[in-house]
């Protein structure tokens, strides 16, 4: 088990360094892709070994239960198409002077090393080291938006950090207060940060200092996650990132640092009671679900549309994490692979829409369908799965958190979400029709490189078959939810 997980920490860090020191090639991009497979493998080896229980390594710093498994397959899912769509994304940003070798460098080992940190943040056994790992996440991804290197990307990549920085400071406040309320609890000082340390202290925790530290990790991480209020970095940011890169931090970072929230709330329920994170997430669910759906109705480009899309699904994410029932958890993580893989294909596709028009103006890409069958069927495909229609799997997913909602008596929390959903599906689909039907077909071809082509076909294919049937993962989305002690 340790050698799994060590190889999933450690497979993303070779092919950073490999990238560094042999720079963009064809090679060096591969191992890339291979190092997101392997996170994938790692995750189902330990998915098959767990079960549903949670084992500690390397004395306690490592943690792996079903919620770990998830969040690897996650991650393993999405980097992979993602990373394998870089290869032919980054080529055709070198073709056309957008980037040179040395960016090319950057963004390989940038991106790898982007991998390697979500992924020390999802198997850390530590809060302490996974609010390390999650800062590793604002600095390298800052890089990353900022790779074109446009006005607007610097300053996307400025407000991105500023943003981020204030909201993981507010974190690191938290967890400070988190070790002091454990430490006086009993806690040996060396270990006053550990999950399962902290899970069986619980009980002796100070309620008023855990409930102070439980609202400024809310806050803290919830910024990370695209949450209200320090949501407004997230549309900027995925507007100007690459298009792979837009798709690993939408598809898969939102949901890395909501995972952090869903680790704590046992522990701060515990000590507190189940109302005070109850409310916080219900209060910070639904404001991002309004401001969502209220820019959804207002932005007039296709990659903000995307990144609001997100916005959306993170404040029904939290809405669902603030019902708390096995249902709700075992909904919530469908919901987060069905998105992170639908978004994969959105950004992805809007990068070639952008590469052919160099704009992504909803005004200026029109017809897609008529000009381009992969991509304007990818796309078509893509919104219906945001839209939460059958057969995808965020219809089955968004059906189970509103019946998680009423069993927890939340009817009214329920209601609210269910209009902010509808006006958030009307916006959504009124200016995905635009682009995929209306205007002239007469307009610059849409290029699709070979590999962005495969990850396309493999993200339909992946969001076909997951709506079709979850299968194991059925069982293993119940057994984290079991995991992190939710109400039943």
């Amino acid at each position: 088990m340790t050698g799994l997980l060590l190889g999933a920490i450690l497979a993303p860090v070779g092919a950073s360094i490999a990238s560094v020191i042999g720079g963009w090639r064809r090679t060096t991009a591969t191992l890339i892709v291979l190092s997101a497979l392997t996170v994938l493998g790692c995750g189902v080896a330990l998915g098959l070994r767990v079960g549903a229980g949670a084992r500690l390594a390397l004395g306690g710093l490592l943690r792996v239960d079903a919620l770990t498994v998830t969040m690897l397959v996650v991650i393993g899912i999405v980097a992979t198409l993602a990373t394998w769509a870089s290869i032919g994304y980054l080529d055709a940003e070198l073709a056309h002077g957008h980037t040179d070798a040395h960016g090319a460098r950057a963004y390989g080992a940038l991106t790898a090393a982007f991998l390697a940190a979500m992924v020390l943040a999802v198997c850390a056994n530590n809060i302490g080291v996974i609010w390390v790992a999650i800062e590793a996440t604002t600095v390298i991804t800052a890089f990353l938006v900022g790779h074109r290197r446009t006005r607007g990307a610097v300053e996307a990549t400025w407000k991105y950090v500023v943003i981020c920085s204030v909201g993981i400071a507010i974190a690191f406040l938290g967890t400070v207060l988190l070790y002091y309320a454990a430490e006086h609890a009993g806690a040996p000082a060396a270990a006053a940060l550990n999950l399962d340390v902290l899970t069986a202290r619980a009980p002796g925790l100070d309620p008023g200092t855990a409930r102070l530290a439980a609202g400024l990790l809310l806050v803290g991480y919830g910024a990370k996650a695209g949450l209200f209020p320090f949501h407004t970095w997230l549309a900027d940011a995925h507007s100007q990132a690459p298009a792979p890169v837009s798709a690993l931090m939408s598809g898969v970072l939102l949901s890395v640092a909501f995972s952090v929230l869903i680790r704590i709330r046992p522990i701060v329920d515990t000590a507190n009671g189940p109302t005070f994170m109850r409310s916080g997430l219900l209060v910070i669910g639904l404001a991002t679900l309004l401001i969502a759906a209220l820019m959804l109705t207002l932005t007039p480009d296709i990659k903000r549309m995307f990144a609001y899309s997100s916005m959306e699904n993170m404040g029904l994410i939290a809405v669902a994490a603030a019902a708390g029932t096995t249902l709700a958890i075992a909904a919530l993580l469908l919901h987060v692979l069905a998105h992170g893989i639908g978004k994969t294909v959105l950004f992805v596709a809007s990068g070639q829409l952008q590469a052919a028009h160099d704009s992504t103006a909803i005004a200026d890409v029109t017809a897609v369908l008529r000009r381009s069958r992969l991509i304007g069927v990818s796309l078509a495909v893509g919104v219906v799965v945001l839209l939460g229609l059958p057969p995808f799997a965020m219809f089955a997913s968004e059906l189970s958190i509103f019946r998680s909602l009423t069993d927890a008596r939340l009817t009214w929390a329920l209601a609210a979400a269910v209009l902010m959903i509808a006006i958030a599906f009307a916006a959504l689909a009124r200016n995905s029709g635009r682009i995929l039907l209306g205007g002239d077909a007469k307009a610059p071809a849409i290029g699709v490189p070979p590999t962005v082509a495969t990850t396309l076909l493999l993200g339909v294919s992946a969001s076909i078959a997951l709506g079709i049937t979850a299968g194991p993962l059925t069982n293993l989305f119940t057994a984290a939810a079991a995991s992190v002690g939710t109400i039943r």
